[in-house]
């Protein structure tokens, strides 16, 4: 019996952040059974879809091509097909592409329906020991522009804060947090989640930087802030 749903579309179906099996059976199957996968990178996702033995068509969908195939893809649907759409880890539109097809399927009325899954900042955000009762997603920090802006209205927020940082970033987004929020402010660092060198460093934000400044540090990264507190 098929898993797809006679007026959905478009799935959006989010895959593992590391490990390979961390990703559900209906996935699998609605992987199986579209007429189309897209996919953030073909290569990534082919080994995905190898590892589970998904032998399905897939079309590259990236940032860099969303706006110029768009009316294609519309198209293949107005013609009856159904997708999947993928990215290389986590659930599409979560700092990676998704919106702008989703939007333009909902202006077309185009039904499309999200599977539960892998999202890198909540494992972060719950293992974090800082309050997840409220808590504000900013994604990728603006890298110049708006930056310095950014941290001194994020400075002021009593929510928890999560960002995604890059390696390469992280020691600098460490000092800034240190300088804007103050080097008590409670820091949650968790990179590699799920994957054989995952690893979790809690503490005052200048314990975490100074960890990071001696350790160096490589993977995906997921940055959680502890909001102001209102005593302050």
């Amino acid at each position: 019996m098929s898993v797809l749903r006679e007026n959905v579309s478009l799935y959006l179906v989010p895959t593992p952040i590391g490990n390979m099996d961390d990703i559900t059976i209906r996935a699998i199957k609605v992987l199986q059974e579209v007429d189309l996968i897209l996919a953030e990178d073909t290569r990534t996702s082919g080994v995905l879809l190898k590892h589970h033995g998904i032998q399905n068509k897939l079309q590259s969908y990236h940032i860099h091509n969303e706006h110029k195939i768009i009316s294609f893809l519309l198209e293949r649907i107005g013609e009856g097909k159904k997708m999947a759409l993928i990215t290389d880890a986590g659930t599409p539109g979560i700092s990676d592409p998704g919106f702008l097809l989703v939007r333009e399927c909902i202006k077309n009325e185009i039904e499309v329906e999200c599977l539960p899954g892998a999202t890198a900042f909540v494992p972060a955000l719950v293992k974090s020991g800082i309050p997840t009762d409220s808590f504000l997603f900013i994604g990728f920090l603006p890298q110049k522009k708006g930056r310095q802006t950014a941290f001194r209205r994020l400075a002021e927020e009593d929510r928890t804060i999560v960002l995604y940082e890059s390696p390469f970033r992280l020691v600098k987004t460490l000092e800034e947090i240190v300088t804007y929020f103050g080097e008590e402010r409670r820091v949650s660092v968790s990179r590699e989640i799920s994957k054989f060198h995952e690893e979790t460093k809690n503490g005052t934000a200048k314990e975490v930087l100074d960890h990071y400044k001696e350790k160096g540090v490589k993977g995906e990264i997921v940055v959680i802030v502890g909001g102001r507190d209102k005593a302050e």
